[in-house]
């Protein structure tokens, strides 16, 4: 199991080394440019692109987000593109697994879990950057104003939801660092209990209607905190008119975490997933406001990936199942 110091350096900036030492192409370097528009010849083993959404927001927000995307991938590489919004995370590596779906955007939990599941059958592709060319973002955990709650430990004997049990920052880092706080993160040992909102935004939903008295999410942790930051869940639901930032309090931010990666098959032909990083990395500076849909906020566009970064949290992932068989 990693402690608290091994995981809080890779976060901080150990994880990240790899990176910029290989020199990874980003969307911000001169001469990215979006592939030119034609009929690819890995179309006769990509005869259609299919692109698995994760949850964590209704899937007629999710699905409206995606259209532009869907069709400017259609436009550039003449290729029929097809939508999966899973109603869960899980939903999404369960597709991997099956061969149902290219392609999808993860969170690194999701990554790992993906990764594991499929014995190395996928790989990433891009991963976002901040706003400040940074690639991690942060677990919060929000309660209402009105709560009278303002910190963890005022949360003994009060109900949590977590988002997803794939969810990066909606469950396995809250959960990580709870424990190396010394609490139990189980129910009924610290909280009154816990549970599964089926999504970041039910989670916050949740809470806003006294379903849950907090509820862990994520968000970019740079801009204003009263704006729901530069991008995540909490700004998307602001935007969406969902939400207002002052009926909540944020009781808990974590350390960095790595963002999570778009990643597709390993066996694919090395040409399409060429294909796949250039347009990503040519749509923040070519198509901004599709970048933006898709990102649900925006940053300075994407960063090549490798697997490395996220060995640490294919570490916890393992972990993670090893306590569940455990406690069963």
């Amino acid at each position: 199991m990693p402690t608290r110091r091994q995981f809080a350096g890779l976060i901080a900036g150990a994880a990240l080394a790899p990176l910029a030492a290989a020199a990874q192409r980003r969307s911000q370097d001169a001469g990215i440019a979006m592939p030119a528009a034609g009929e690819r010849a890995w179309k006769a083993q990509v005869p259609q692109l299919r692109i698995g959404l994760i949850g964590g927001e209704n899937e007629a927000d999710r699905l409206a987000r995606h259209d532009d995307y869907k069709r400017l991938l259609e436009e550039t590489f003449r290729v029929p593109v097809r939508l999966f919004p899973a109603s869960d995370y899980a939903g999404v590596l369960q597709a991997f697994s099956a061969r149902q779906i290219e392609m999808a955007g993860l969170g690194a939990s999701g990554y790992a879990g993906a990764w594991l599941d499929t014995n190395g059958g996928i790989e990433p592709l891009v991963v976002p950057e901040e706003a400040d060319g940074s690639i991690a973002y942060v677990s919060v955990m929000v309660t209402r104003a009105d709560s009278g709650i303002t910190g963890i430990e005022g949360m003994r004997g009060k109900s949590l939801a977590w988002a997803d049990p794939n969810s990066t920052s909606g469950y396995l880092i809250p959960r990580f660092a709870l424990r190396r706080a010394g609490i139990n993160p189980e129910s009924g040992q610290y909280f009154s209990r816990t549970g599964f909102a089926g999504g970041h935004e039910q989670g916050v939903i949740a809470v806003l209607q006294r379903q849950y008295d907090a509820a862990v999410t994520w968000a970019s942790g740079q801009g204003s905190a009263e704006q729901g930051f530069t991008r995540g869940n909490l700004r998307a639901m602001v935007e969406k008119g969902m939400l207002a930032m002052r009926d909540l309090r944020i009781l808990w931010t974590s350390d960095p975490i790595p963002n999570g990666p778009t990643a597709v098959r390993s066996e694919l032909p090395a040409v399409f997933k060429e294909d796949m990083k250039l347009f990503h990395l040519a749509l923040p500076k070519t198509h901004p406001q599709v970048y933006e849909q898709i990102e649900r906020g925006g940053g300075t566009g994407y960063r090549e990936a490798d697997h490395g970064m996220y060995r640490m949290i294919v570490d916890l992932r393992r972990e993670e199942a090893a306590g569940r068989r455990r406690r069963s």
